[in-house]
């Protein structure tokens, strides 16, 4: 039975109803008294500290299912609860999306691009929590990827909402998503900076004189709501007990090309297994693939149960010894060899437990496996140099600073942020005092990655797909435009057999200097230009005896209906003209697209996705 209340003048109205109204009138309220720029301030504000307590709810969640679950692994062999345990978390995952949310709500950042991109930052109310249900059963019982992209769906989903109910426009809404994201980053990692530069790099929003207050705030907010939940210390302990010279910054170079190729390798393993995933019509055959092979490298190696955060706290504390707990190979934990083999086999098959947990159904993020994985790099490639006793020096390389600083690497080359990387590095960690070498491996292995790929591994989904903003501010605008929007219609079509006095009507009646000209069936034959007919048009001798197919010429290029704006715009430049015909796949006439209709938009596009 729907409630009712009664307004001042007697009618009976619903209680949904008198909520709506009482809202809207303080939207209105607001517009009258408020000016935008200070509301987005408040406004920012409360994105960072909701997105911040979102954070600390999910890492709550996460926490307290998996210490539930783990607290009897046995750590001196092998566990076969980690062979049911990941099924069971992807299966009420994948049940939860399906039925629940029907929805897909994996890939979070990747969507978030999307949503900037195509629609027009617009996200939909169910984001704001189905990502920190479906991500915390997933980690928690084990799946093997990071809470951070859940997060920031759901932060960017409480800045576009927020925003959308504020009835605020299009940029502004943009500028507020980034808020969210920004501030999931800062509550979930404790990194107020990273989060920041994250709207930068990643999601490729302009730090404009408009936007670097909001964004900040929102940023602090999330930052401080986890430091008052959670306490004062940093995400990861690192304490650098071994200092850092300047003779190793050959190795530290190394390091970072050896984070570029396996960057490379993990954005290219992720994309090939996932493709194979999709491929599967069936969502069950889907589970079982996934869960089977999580499960079964779980088993193998337990550290790839869930984030991972303990085994790479366990590196930067130079503990080899946790790698082996709850392992069949528990027995071998004093083999140094054995210790190189493990660190190794975590780090490659770290790609296919992500790939497996995502595939299969459950929902989570790929900030953890990225920094996992470069754990694993630095430490094995010190641990290495060690081993085989390359290194000259009277003090060996430190594996703990060396697994600190390929965890900035291999996430500059993942996703294609080396400033990012760096700072939330540092931030998570407080191990500024290798700055430096951070700076050195995070360049390198970006500079490395970007020889094989131009795009990181959020925007290579959508680039694949031709929807990518990227961050060629020229570019990105082209990616917008669609040619639906740009094509002018307005010209008169003339035919081969009209006569010249015919010819001179139809340009008495246009405003334009410009005629298709067309056959029978409308495919596009050629153009008449009114230059090229301006001295002979006033001869009144000719007009019966020329006709169009004489004076007609062939145009420089045709652009096929759908054609990408990028290279609409590349056909401009290499055939120098300003108005190019536009056919279909039959070659049928539909109208032309001009560089001056294309730059108007073009400003247009670009005042559209700009907050000042």
């Amino acid at each position: 039975m729907t409630e009712t209340t009664t307004t001042p003048t007697g009618k009976a109205i619903s209680t949904a109803q008198a909520a709506d109204g009482w809202f809207m009138r303080v939207v209105q309220w607001r517009e009258r008294h408020i000016p935008e720029r200070t509301f987005v301030v408040v406004l920012a504000l409360i994105i960072g500290v909701t997105a911040g307590l979102a954070a600390v709810l999910l890492k709550f969640l996460i926490a307290t299912i998996s210490d539930f679950l783990t607290q009897r692994v046995q750590e001196g062999g092998g566990n076969y609860e980690y062979l049911i345990y990941p099924l069971i978390g992807i299966g009420l995952a994948s049940l939860y999306v399906r039925y629940v949310v029907k929805d897909n709500i994996s890939h979070g950042v990747t969507r978030v691009l999307y949503a900037i991109a195509l629609k027009k930052s617009r996200l939909k109310v169910h984001n704001m929590y189905a990502s920190l249900v479906a991500s915390s059963v997933t980690i928690g019982f084990g799946g093997s990827v990071g809470a951070e992209g859940p997060i920031v769906f759901t932060g960017a989903a409480i800045g576009s909402n927020l925003g959308q109910a504020f009835r605020l426009s299009p940029q502004t809404l943009m500028m507020l998503v980034g808020c969210g994201a920004a501030a999931g980053i800062a509550g979930i990692f404790k990194a107020p900076i990273a989060g920041l530069l994250f709207t930068i790099e990643v999601l490729m929003l302009d730090l404009t004189a408009g936007s670097a207050m909001p964004l900040i705030i929102a940023s602090v907010a999330g930052a401080t709501v986890a430091y008052v939940f959670n306490g004062y210390n940093v995400e990861f302990f690192f304490m650098q007990s071994e200092p850092f010279f300047a003779t190793r910054i050959p190795f530290v170079v190394l390091l970072g090309v050896f984070c570029g190729l396996v960057s490379y390798y993990f954005n290219t393993t992720i994309g090939w297994v996932e493709s194979k995933f999709r491929k599967m019509a069936s969502p069950r055959l889907r589970f079982v693939v996934g869960g089977a092979m999580l499960s079964l490298l779980i088993f193998l190696l337990p550290p790839l149960y869930g984030e991972g955060y303990d085994s790479i706290n366990a590196l930067l504390a130079g503990n080899t010894d946790q790698m082996f707990d709850g392992s069949i190979f528990y027995a071998l934990k004093d083999n140094r060899s054995m210790v190189l083999l493990i660190v190794l086999m975590l780090g490659a098959m770290k790609v296919f437990a992500t790939s497996a947990t995502n595939g299969g159904g459950g929902v989570g993020g790929t900030f953890a496996p990225s920094l996992y994985v470069g754990c694993m790099v630095g430490f094995f490639f010190a641990y290495l140099v060690n081993y085989l006793g390359i290194y000259n020096g009277a003090d060996p390389l430190s594996t703990k600073n060396f697994a600190l600083m390929g965890m900035a690497g291999v996430m500059a080359g993942v996703m294609h942020a080396p400033l990012m990387a760096i700072f939330l590095t540092a931030e998570m960690t407080g191990g500024y005092a290798l700055f430096l070498p951070l700076l050195i491996v995070s360049a390198v292995s970006y500079g490395t990655c970007r020889i094989f790929t131009p795009y990181g591994i959020y925007a290579r989904r959508l680039a694949q797909r031709g929807e990518l903003l990227t961050h060629q501010k020229d570019q990105t605008v082209l990616t917008l435009l669609k040619m639906d929007s740009v094509i002018e219609t307005d010209f008169i079509e003339v035919h081969p057999q009209m006569s010249l006095k015919d010819m001179v009507d139809v340009i008495s009646r246009s405003h334009r200097n410009l005629f298709p000209v067309t056959g029978e069936n409308g495919e596009l034959l050629g153009v008449v230009l009114l230059d090229d007919i301006r001295n002979i048009m006033f001869r009144p001798d000719l007009y019966r005896r020329m006709h169009v197919h004489r004076f007609m010429s062939t145009p420089p290029a045709r652009v096929v209906l759908g054609t990408p704006m990028e290279q609409v715009m590349r056909t401009f430049d290499h055939t120098g003209a300003w108005n190019l015909p536009v056919v279909d796949d039959d070659g049928r006439y539909m109208g032309f697209v001009s560089k001056s209709k294309i730059f108007n938009s073009y400003r247009q596009v670009l005042k559209h996705y700009t907050y000042d």
